[in-house]
């Protein structure tokens, strides 16, 4: 290392000249970061009943598990545990344990994922601090916050929330097993990511390679050692994610519900297929719609490296990503001849490696992806931009350092501007706001010395005021996310879809833009942000629109509510069945089942497409008394959905189509499976 390279290393790693308490912090810290988090608190808990049940589909499975323990532990949609949702059941536990003793509501669910957002800001906090200092912390911890897609799956269901703090949990581990070289924190990392896994499947092993690559890296033992180390804590990843599938898999398939999302009632099929290899390839069994195949927009939008950058993705988390890959650069720039220990590029391919791979999982997956899944790199975004404002901030004196601030606050405030200006009449003010901090940041730098101060002022106004906007734009319009699509921040022409899982819109229709490789569906009406309409007819393959809203049934991505008259007639037909009712899909069962406080049953899964039950043994199960009610369609049911014969959903359908009677109740219409067809 040469003259210069260590007068600036020396220079990073020196102690804050600041007037400290007893802990060791300066005494701005604690309020600083009891600010952060009550201010993280206030932005992820306002509002939150407005949100209904959220994603229904999860809210059903919570209800479920708050009246059978059996539903509990398998994550079963119903309470008599027909079939499980497509996921392990590892955050529908933290919801279930908080319903059975606040009750089932929408509070109590979602309470928990708030609480899970609060933790993740604070742990990242204490990850990056431990390193680089309180300011790094703060600036980590805020960056995440802020991110639009964070507040809105911390205030959200899906599993995602509990994911995030579990990775960011395993990263603090590596951060300390890397300062002292004990086993133990590996272990505890093998923990968080075994039980990531258990909460979302392979998406919480992406970082895996990376982490165990930071510590062969720069863990403190000798080669060897750190590879017997690794080994120890790959085999707690094992025990943590293997004992539940273990007993799954061993458990008499008889006496379980089937598993959701597979095609042979078996956990390592949904593991290694559905939520597995087929999200990267694109050849999953039960897809709703198939990928586009490399670079193609289909349902799920163009591939690419560009992607998490593109109309739909770009507004949820990519505001600070330039920045954070400037920074990620130069700092491995720095340590580039360090020694092996350096802590500068071990955190860099800890939280470097962490944003890359995953967006590139994401950016070139062709399977089932939805914008909400890019929550995951706001931890790594966040870690980026507090270590290099830092990092350059301690050597500012240097004129390449301010160049390399200058250079952020460019590419900072390009980026915002450009995404702002995909919805240019909602608060243009914003993007004039950022200009002009960005003159005033770039100025201050140039001049240095005090000037450098308010220039990094103005310089976090470039960077955080376009992502709060959208948060707050989320936060505002809670009740308008909803279904198993949620996005965040304002409509944005072009995206696939809109806050509440609404499609971003369709060529060929007024008033609605121009969605990312979905269908057109040119003789519609004009529905200006697509609301709810009862009685409005399904659309097969068009993920996201329900057939009604209030008073009427859901559909394949969000559940509907039934009518009070429907609700008292299902409750009315229950006497003596398991199920009052089974209809296609598990969104729409959902609804029903949310409504009635009582099991109904998914026919297919969450698509439809599941080949459960069988037709012989749906068959049996109306010839033994188990189900009153059949609605039909709410489902894909392959291809043609509900209506498609070659589908176990579509012969279901047909079979009882061609032998009961209707029942019309309100503007809904049941098949009676206790009366056949004259």
């Amino acid at each position: 290392m040469g003259a210069a390279d260590a007068d600036i290393m020396t220079t990073l790693e020196a102690p804050p000249l600041e007037p400290e308490t007893q802990s060791g912090d300066p005494r701005w810290v604690r309020p600083s970061v009891a600010a952060l988090l009550i201010a993280t608190g206030v932005l992820y808990l306002w509002g939150l009943g407005a949100q209904g049940w959220a994603n229904d589909f999860y809210s059903a499975a919570v209800q479920a598990g708050t009246k059978s323990w059996k539903a509990f532990f398998f994550g079963s949609s119903d309470s008599a545990n027909f079939i499980t949702v497509d996921k392990p059941p590892a955050s529908l536990w933290v919801m279930e344990i908080s319903a059975r003793i606040f009750g089932v509501n929408s509070w109590s669910i979602l309470v928990p994922q708030a609480l899970a957002g609060v933790a993740a800001v604070g742990l990242l906090y204490l990850t990056i601090k431990r390193w680089f200092g309180a300011v790094a912390g703060l600036i980590a911890g805020a960056a995440m916050a802020l991110t639009p897609v964070g507040v809105l799956m911390f205030r959200y269901n899906n599993p995602d929330a509990l994911l995030v703090l579990l990775m960011v949990a395993a990263a603090y581990a590596v951060t300390r097993a890397i300062e002292d070289g004990k086993t133990k924190w590996l272990v505890w990392a093998g923990v968080f990511l075994g039980f990531g896994f258990l909460t979302k499947m392979l998406q919480a092993l992406i970082v895996l390679p990376v982490f165990a690559l930071a510590y062969l890296v720069a863990g403190p033992p000798k080669l060897g050692k750190r590879m017997w180390q690794l080994l120890i804590g790959g085999g707690a990843l094992i025990v943590a994610m293997g004992w539940w599938i273990a007993v799954v898999e061993l458990w008499p398939k008889d006496s379980r519900p089937y598993i959701g999302g597979s095609t042979d009632n078996s956990v390592l099929d949904l593991v290694f297929g559905y939520n597995g290899f087929g999200r990267l390839t694109g050849n999953e069994t039960g897809s709703v719609v198939g990928g586009g195949g490399p670079g193609q927009a289909g349902a799920w939008g163009p591939t690419g490296w560009t992607r998490m950058f593109n109309s739909s993705w770009g507004g949820q988390s990519s505001w600070l990503i330039p920045a954070a890959l400037l920074f990620g650069a130069v700092g491995l720039v720095i340590a580039g001849r360090a020694g092996r220990l350096d802590r500068m590029r071990a955190a860099i391919i800890i939280w470097g490696g962490w944003l890359f791979v995953t967006g590139a999982v994401f950016s070139l997956g062709e399977g089932i992806i939805h914008e909400y899944y890019s929550v995951a790199l706001a931890p790594a975004i966040g870690a980026l931009v507090g270590i290099g404002v830092t990092m350059m901030w301690t050597i500012r004196r240097l004129w390449w350092s301010r160049a390399i601030m200058a250079s952020a606050v460019v590419l900072s405030a390009w980026w915002a501007y450009v995404l702002l200006n995909r919805t240019p009449d909602w608060n243009p003010w914003i993007r004039i706001a950022i200009l002009a901090a960005a003159g005033m940041a770039i100025v201050g730098l140039a001049i240095g010395h005090e000037a450098t101060v308010w220039a990094m002022g103005a310089a976090a106004v470039v960077g955080l005021i376009g992502p709060a906007a959208y948060s707050l734009e989320t936060v505002a319009n809670a009740s308008s996310n909803g279904g198993a699509i949620p996005t965040a921040g304002p409509m944005v022409p072009g995206a696939r879809f809109g806050p509440g899982g609404r499609p971003g819109g369709f060529p060929g229709l007024p008033g609605v833009t121009d969605g990312n490789g979905l269908p057109n569906f040119p003789g519609l009406p004009d529905f200006p942000g697509l609301p709810d309409f009862p009685g409005l007819p399904d659309f097969p393959g068009l993920p996201g629109v329900r057939p009604g809203g209030a008073g009427g049934p859901g559909g394949l991505l969000n559940a509907g509510a039934p009518s009070a008259e429907v609700v008292q007639f299902l409750k009315d037909g229950k006497a003596g069945y398991t199920y009052a009712l089974a209809t296609i899909g598990a969104n729409r069962a959902a609804g029903y089942q949310l409504a009635t406080d009582d099991p109904v049953m998914a026919i297919g899964g969450f698509n439809g497409t599941d080949e459960w039950p069988t037709l012989a043994g749906f068959q049996q199960m109306v010839a033994n008394g188990a189900i009153h009610y059949f609605v039909a369609s709410g489902g894909m049911g392959g291809p043609g959905g509900g209506n498609n014969t070659s589908s176990t959903s579509g012969q279901i359908s047909s079979w009882v189509a061609a032998t009961f009677q209707t029942v019309t109740v309100g503007s809904e219409t049941f098949y009676d499976l206790t009366s056949l067809l004259q």
